[in-house]
Order: structure tokens, then sequence, then C-alpha cells
């Protein structure tokens, strides 16, 4: 058994009921079921449709995401979440990059790592080498002016964790940033790559070992097994390629708002919804959600 979700972003709500029921229709789908009326409605299947990527296709020029996954155990024990451009709507090296005057140069060598051009390990240690002499004291002012929180990811944390659920931030960023971003959207615990200073400036150089694409693997290795449950109850979000391990690892990998050459890899893809579209594909409708 499958379910077919679909999602329209809650700042411009309007998914129509007739479209929702001509889809249910013509895939022989189950009784609709409304989540979030204009926003999320989902039906179960008993195959998964041979146009879905083509019906996808045409939801998205309305606006509308498609997601069609196993009925089974999509309730997920965990949340295991990118930072920069997924809880949070920056990339911070290239906010620290344009304090430094170098934006447009680090700006363009985030894009062609998280689009899987070039090595993300080389790649940061170039960007960070760009960064020497900057001012540690940048960092908070970053924070304090520059980054703003996806929407509703503190919904998304505050509901999974009502219903008993763990909530980690896994980051190829910077400490700096994730003990802050953690703190604020209320994840039990962070890991991310550490920015070297010394007398008050950055030296150039990040912490060794770099966490990347198999570190964000080991963490969820790791942390399922501490917790005691399986990678099958993990939902994973990000948007880079570096994303991709832990995406095709977790029970449920969400690409949101993704480059397209890592959407095209995963089979759930949000382009229009915010954080809460996790939510809605676990199956939880807005009376679920937790105040936050």
């Amino acid at each position: 058994m499958f379910v077919a979700t679909l999602l329209r972003a809650p700042a411009s709500p309007g998914l129509d009921a007739r479209l929702v029921e001509s889809l249910r229709n013509a895939w022989g789908g189950g009784a609709a079921r409304w989540l979030n009326p204009g926003i999320a409605a989902e039906f179960d299947l008993p195959a998964m449709p041979d146009n879905r990527w083509q019906v996808w296709e045409d939801l998205q020029a309305l606006g509308i995401d498609l997601c069609v996954q196993p009925a089974q155990g999509r309730r997920k024990a965990m949340l295991l979440a990118d930072m920069d451009s997924t809880m949070i709507q920056q990339e911070c090296i290239d906010e620290l990059a344009d304090m430094a005057g170098v934006g447009a140069r680090v700006a363009d060598i985030t894009a062609r790592a998280m689009n899987g051009e070039l090595d993300f390990d080389g790649a940061l240690k170039e960007r960070v080498g760009l960064l020497k002499g900057l001012p540690e004291s940048v960092i908070a002012q970053v924070l304090a002016e520059r980054i703003t929180v996806m929407p509703g990811g503190k919904t998304l944390i505050a509901t999974m964790k009502a219903h008993g659920g763990h909530a980690a931030l896994v980051s190829g960023g910077f400490t700096a940033f994730t003990e802050a971003v953690a703190k604020a959207l209320g994840f039990d615990e962070h890991r991310a790559n550490t920015l070297l200073a010394e007398g008050g400036r950055l030296t150039g150089h990040v912490g060794m070992p770099i966490l990347g694409k198999q570190a964000k693997v080991d963490a969820l290795n790791q942390i399922t097994a501490r917790l005691g449950i399986t990678p099958d109850q993990v939902i994973a979000v990000g948007d880079g390629a570096n994303d991709l391990g832990m995406l095709h690892l977790a029970g449920a990998g969400v690409a949101l708002h993704a480059k397209p050459s890592v959407a095209a890899q995963c089979d759930l893809r949000v382009n229009h919804g915010d954080l809460t579209a996790l939510l809605y594909l676990q199956g939880y409708s807005v009376q679920d959600f937790a105040p936050n």
C-alpha cells in the first residue's frame, strides 16, 4: 500500500478539491483525507502509479508538490536535518564571505559544491581560506542580522518531539551557527565543522576531520544506534549534494527546495511547501501540530 500526498505552500493555499478528486479517481485511490484544507491532502493507493513523475511535473507548474511513498512506517521517530538553506534560509559561509568582501566568489563555489560539481571537502577548505583575517565577532553579527529560520521549522520539531521523536541537526557548516540554530529551533543535538580562530580572527582553516557527506551518514548510523532505532525510522531533509548519502539511507529522505541535480536523485521532493510538509508526509494533520 502506498500513500499520495499533495501539498501547497502555506503562504499561498488553494489546493483544489476537484484536482485532488480527479487524481484520486485516475489512480484508483482511496478516499481523500484533508490534513489541512487548501494546503495538504492525501489518499491511499494500491500500487505505485506508472506515470507518477509526469503527473508530478504537471503539478509543479501549478505550484503543487506531489509525493508518493509506502504507507507503512511513514511516521518517523527521528528527524535528521541539514542546516544551510534547509532549516535556515541562508548559507552561513556565503554571509560571512559577503562581510569579508569575497561574497560573489564564495557563493559561486558554494553553489557548485551543493550541486555536486565540486568535491565538498576541497570546496570548504577553499572557501574558509578566503575568510582568513575576518574578525571572529562577525559570526555573532551575521547570526543577529542575516540569518532567518525556514518557515515551519519550529512546528516540525515541536510536533515530532511531542510525539516522542528526536531531532538532530547535522551540517557541513559550522558549530558557531549550528549551536545557535539548534537552540532556537529546539533540536536535541547538533554536529558541524569548526571554524578555527586565533587572536580574535579567523585563521582561514577548518578543524579536521571535515564533516561532509560521509559524516552525515555516520551521524545517522551513530545516533540511531544510540537511540535503539533503525535508519528506516528516520526522516532526513536537505538540499545539497553532500546530503544525498543521508537522504538515501533514511527511511524517508526529503529534498527540500533542493538543487535540481539533487532533487532528481530523491523520491520525495518538496519545492513549494515549507518544513511543515515533512509533518504532512508523515500523516500528521494541522490539528496534530504542537504549539511552539
